[in-house]
């Protein structure tokens, strides 16, 4: 599922039709969605699957993500493919509803990160340590891409951050 709206402006945006404000495309509501995927219900709990929720950014549509939740249950897996860089709030309130996190940070570097982005990244750094302190570190899959002509993989490797207690990285550097 593909939610229009996104924070940044990022300068090689893979999904710029998610700028648009979803004029050009099919709107759901959460009963209409859940009775289109619930066909593939038997195939998710014989296979652990479920639905994937990216974008645009879909942090900024929480409350629709946690309704849907309501109505699938808890035996669906519902993955969560975001920047992070939305407010506490919306974090607060998919915690509970997502079972995992795909989390795209551009760059760990503040200058590099709104350089490409045109948005600071305090806000993703924040809600990295809210899942990390909330105990979601395994369910964390955090992806820092390789974006030429902004960070090296010198900046990859040396940018990525220890948070946490226990001092173990949360990040997995990858090519995008």
């Amino acid at each position: 599922m593909a939610f229009h709206g996104y924070p940044l402006h990022c300068r090689y945006c893979l999904n710029p039709q998610s700028l648009d404000g979803g004029r050009l495309w099919k709107r759901y509501d959460c009963m209409t969605l859940y009775e289109e995927v619930k066909v593939d219900e038997l195939y998710f709990l014989a296979t652990g699957g479920g639905v994937t929720f990216g974008g645009g950014e879909p942090c900024l549509q929480s409350e629709f993500i946690s309704k849907f939740r309501e109505l699938c249950g808890k035996e669906w897996l519902l993955i969560l493919e975001t920047t992070l860089n939305v407010g506490k709030e919306h974090i607060e309130r998919l915690l509970p509803v997502i079972d995992r996190f795909i989390i795209d940070v551009k760059d760990m570097n503040p200058d590099i990160y709104k350089q490409y982005t045109g948005k600071d990244n305090e806000a993703v750094v924040r809600n990295l340590r809210l899942l990390v302190e909330r105990g979601r570190r395994k369910d964390m899959l955090v992806r820092v891409p390789l974006i030429l002509g902004y960070n090296t993989d010198g900046d990859r490797e040396k940018k990525l951050p220890t948070i946490g207690d226990d001092g173990d990285k949360v990040f997995r550097s990858v090519y995008i």
